[in-house]
């Protein structure tokens, strides 16, 4: 396979679904030029294609080793990932007086998704990363910034997050990691963690944990939980990576996909020596710790469609060179067959579907941090939306490609599986999809009565044209005046149904626009042809599914329950 960056759709969603000219005419975000964005696209472009593409099947077949020593991770990664912190990609988005360059989030955004249809995998490191920087950017002291985010920012060091307990799950008001003081500031570290994504590695020359743990005399949940930044190895006098500090990486998980990103059981404090500093006040963890999340969960959402565009470039290939059966009376490649059309059109129009729902996403996050409230309300609501629905089309895509490839699929040698088992662990992580459908309707709904998820069906149903889309926009008013009346145990029958249903009409107005802007003077003739032939396929095809939805959304939980635990 040939990896083409989908740099012209990303520009143009830019433009049209971010409406990246509305930010770069902001003082903040003024050197967001056209010219430097076409730059940033470009290069990014060739640096993704001619460095991380190939390794990526390496990084599947070989995968991260554990050692007694650390991880090591497969040959050729090291390299392309100094390369990458070299040429200050993962500076893009970060504050100039952090080390960054200040431009807008959602062009950082788009310098991911290359990245990560690149490589899945090894784009998860730098997006833990920028994680750790928004965390201690909000949340870190002026002296913990200035040590730690100039490093984080370029990529020379890493960060991970370290929330999850083998006893705990999902609750983690229920971990057990402690942190007693020293007496001068810092903190003695002992516990484990699990299922920490890049928890160990030999790219970087230090790893940045922002763990969670509970101080003597704390109280039990989350309100007793605090923040603590452990680094791999303590700094010297001169800031420079010194001592280790007493984190031992215990095992990596094996795993169904993802196999170049080490997910690591990390133990803290085994020899009594593992020291941290707290992170804003104690018992604050969780609020710095959700900084983050949210910022994981957009990305996380961009790894649907890292995976969903590499799957439909992977199918697309086979499709046409695969010749089997026949048109006529002449033998012809499986993309003649309307079966294999049907699938590669929907691949198409799920991805550009999932890629405008995470941009217009991620420029709710530049909008925000102009200062526009609305925005900032608007973007809660967004996050389960893109998180859970671009993950959800992550899968249905990569499943999909296998399905394209026939027989050939379910064989490991062509590659086809790779980007389903990539992906199918986007939609656990970070909140599994079913906690973003209980998020949408237990709290963002709930948070303003609905007047943030009514705005945005009012911005809907003033653009939208096609019929089966002003259908379901009004089917999710309905469905939305219905669960504000609800019961909780309605509210969260209805949460998943209602949250694909929601998401499908945001990615069909934003399709619609697309469609409408594709006119515009000045588009390519052959992207405009494509552009409005995909956009027409999920209206007409995808939007209407979602109406089917509706009757689940409204029926009650009793359905659910109707047999008993014992009797499944």
């Amino acid at each position: 396979m040939v990896f083409n960056p989908a740099t012209q759709e990303q520009r143009f969603v830019l433009d049209h679904v971010a409406a990246i000219g509305e930010l770069a005419a902001t003082e903040t975000f003024a050197g967001a030029s056209d010219d430097l964005i076409d730059a940033v696209l470009d290069g990014i472009g060739r640096q993704a294609a001619g460095e991380w593409a190939p390794l990526t099947r390496l990084g599947d077949t070989v995968g991260a080793r554990w050692t007694p020593d650390g991880v090591t991770m497969p040959p050729g990664y090291r390299d392309a990932y100094q390369n990458y912190v070299a040429g200050g990609w993962g500076t893009i988005g970060v504050a100039e007086a952090h080390g960054g360059q200040g431009l807008p989030f959602v062009i950082q955004t788009a310098v991911l998704e290359t990245l990560g249809t690149a490589d899945l995998a090894l784009a998860l490191c730098p997006i833990l990363t920028l994680g750790a920087i928004e965390a201690l950017s909000h949340h870190g002291s002026t002296e913990q910034q200035a040590k730690y985010l100039p490093h984080l920012a370029t990529g020379a060091w890493t960060g991970t997050m370290n929330l999850t307990e083998s006893q705990a799950g999902s609750d983690v008001g229920a971990l057990r990691t402690s942190a007693h003081p020293r007496g001068d500031g810092t903190y003695l570290i002992t516990g484990s963690k699990i299922f920490i994504s890049f928890g160990d590695h030999d790219l970087a020359d230090n790893i940045i944990h922002l763990v969670l743990a509970r101080t003597p005399g704390a109280p039990e949940g989350t309100r007793g939980i605090s923040l603590f930044l452990v680094p791999k190895y303590r700094l010297a006098p001169d800031g420079t990576p010194g001592k280790p500090n007493d984190v031992r990486v215990a095992s990596i998980e094996h795993k169904l996909g993802l196999h170049a990103s080490p997910t690591c059981v990390l133990s803290f404090g085994d020899n009594g020596d593992c020291i941290g500093e707290l992170i804003g006040p104690e018992g604050a963890g969780m609020r710095a710790m959700f900084t983050m999340m949210n910022n994981a969960r957009l990305n996380v959402g961009l790894q649907g469609v890292q995976a969903a565009e590499a799957a439909t470039q992977k199918a697309a290939d086979y499709a046409r060179e695969r010749v089997q059966g026949y048109r006529g009376n002449s033998a012809v490649p499986i993309i003649e067959h309307p079966d294999v059309r049907r699938m590669l059109m929907r691949m198409k129009a799920q991805t550009q579907a999932a890629r405008a729902l995470v941009y217009y996403a991620a420029a709710q996050v530049d909008r925000a941090n102009l200062g526009d409230q609305s925005a900032r309300m608007r973007l809660g609501a967004l996050t389960p939306l893109a998180k859970a629905h671009a993950t959800d089309i992550g899968c249905e895509v990569g499943n999909l490609c296998i399905q394209v490839h026939g027989g050939m699929g379910y064989v490991e040698e062509t590659g086809a599986t790779q980007f389903f088992r990539d992906v199918r662990v986007a939609a656990i992580y970070e909140g599994t999809n079913g906690i973003q459908a209980a998020d949408l309707v237990g709290r963002k709904l709930l948070l303003d009565q609905g007047a943030t998820i009514q705005s945005l069906i009012d911005d809907m149903r003033s653009e939208a044209e096609n019929s089966a889309l002003v259908e379901l926009i009004n089917a999710c008013e309905t469905v939305t005046t219905r669960l504000l009346g609800a019961h909780d145990d309605d509210r969260l029958s209805a949460s998943y149904p209602f949250l694909t249903m929601l998401a499908t009409a945001i990615c069909g107005w934003l399709m619609e626009r697309q469609f409408r802007a594709a006119d515009e003077p000045g588009c390519d003739p052959a992207f405009r042809s494509t552009k409005q032939a995909t956009a027409l396929f999920y209206l007409q095809q995808i939007v209407p599914e979602a109406l089917g939805l509706m009757s689940a959304a409204m029926a009650p939980a009793e359905m659910l329950y109707a047999v008993p635990a014992e009797d499944f």
